[in-house]
């Protein structure tokens, strides 16, 4: 997308934030509920198919774009745009890119237009980035598989309409033996469990799910057997720099907040934002925004030239996350006894911005994905 059509989107993303999220984004973090009146506003408006292509409803938009859309979101709320990320990004681009014309149909356009609700389902309790430890498995039997097992920490799934899943297709140790499969959540063995209550990004709800003799037909298994961790491993960069995007947008929304405040609140004759300690907090907070932006911006534009580097959407993530924890730290100081006060946001932004250092990947295992790069093992 052109850099003027671009300018345009962010404004009228910025618009129906202004205008519709905002105002609410209190209330959903208070009640923790999902929120379906503006999720359906977001698939109305595009937002879920923006990315994909005009034959199946989408727009055709590039990743830079998707960012921008990502990015004003989480200015306004972090759980609707942790929703929307799980539906235009994780939940249905493995039904895009493997699934058939019926599964487009019955599962894909229904999902971009906002009538149903998708998650993807790989994380469990004992296998979060090692895959290699994943205890879920489908076995093979006469038109189809038969999936038993447990996933936890899964986005959307008390209100998911399907999933899909990641499984191993034997007992054999490591990683090659893993695929993704499409499961309905009517189907006979699948029920979600316990909710998990979160800190933060409390309208994006979260849950364990089960699969007890769970059957599926044969084209619900998505791409080869086998060919799962690849497949995966093809859209974690993007999964990465989305999240930085989202902790970007966050960092804007605390850092004016603080901004805003600096100048209001009056001490000892004079606003505290006169203050050079306050100064030098503002300061450090927008060199580190500037910073994270620009790599976001340059891992996103990396990804829609065909270069994805596993590293650089790593350190992208890493730095804009770990930006972000400390910009609303910030923030909360700079409030003082009221960035403890539940009547202001700056609480929220603080719990909220704890997702964003688990989700695509910890800092600990993103240090890890940087250093080989920075040592050419990567490749």
């Amino acid at each position: 997308m052109a850099a003027g059509e671009r300018d345009l989107f962010r404004d009228s993303v910025r618009s129906f934030v202004a205008a519709e999220v905002s105002p609410n984004a209190e209330e959903l973090d208070r009640h923790g509920v999902f929120p379906e009146d503006l999720f359906g506003r977001m698939g109305e408006l595009g937002f879920f198919g923006l990315r994909y292509p005009e034959d199946v409803g989408g727009q055709g938009a590039d990743f830079g774009t998707a960012c921008v859309m990502y990015t004003e979101l989480a200015f306004g709320s972090l759980s609707l745009a942790a929703i929307c990320a799980m539906q235009s990004l994780m939940g249905t681009h493995f039904v895009h890119r493997y699934g058939t014309l019926e599964h487009h149909e019955r599962y894909l356009l229904p999902a971009l237009r906002g009538e149903s609700v998708a998650t993807f389902a790989l994380t469990e309790p004992d296998a979060g980035s090692d895959l290699g430890a994943m205890k879920t498995r489908a076995k093979k039997v006469d038109n189809g598989w038969v999936i038993n097992g447990a996933k936890t920490w899964i986005t959307n799934a008390p209100v998911a309409s399907f999933l899909t899943v990641g499984a191993k297709t034997s007992d054999e140790a490591g990683i090659r033996n893993i695929a993704l499969f499409l499961v309905d959540v009517d189907n006979p063995g699948f029920s979600v469990g316990r909710p998990i209550e979160k800190l933060g990004v409390r309208s994006s709800l979260t849950s364990e799910v089960s699969f007890d003799d769970c059957f599926v037909r044969d084209d619900s298994l998505l791409g080869e057997e086998g060919d799962g961790v690849r497949n995966i491993g093809g859209v974690l960069a993007e999964i990465r720099v989305m999240t930085a995007a989202l902790a970007v947008g966050l960092s804007r929304r605390a850092l004016e907040d603080a901004v805003a405040y600096s100048k209001e609140r009056q001490a000892f004759g004079r606003s505290i934002g006169k203050f050079q300690s306050i100064e030098h907090k503002l300061a450090e907070m927008e060199t580190s925004l500037y910073a994270s932006s620009l790599m976001t911006d340059d891992a996103a534009a990396r990804i829609d030239r065909g270069e994805p580097s596993p590293h650089r959407s790593a350190m992208a993530k890493l730095f804009a996350t770990e930006a972000c924890a400390r910009i609303v730290d910030e923030t909360t100081r700079i409030f003082g006894s009221y960035g403890f006060a539940m009547e202001y946001a700056a609480q929220r932004y603080f719990r909220d911005a704890r997702f964003l250092l688990y989700g695509g990947g910890t800092s600990e295992l993103l240090r890890g994905i940087i250093g080989r790069g920075v040592l050419g093992e990567d490749k």
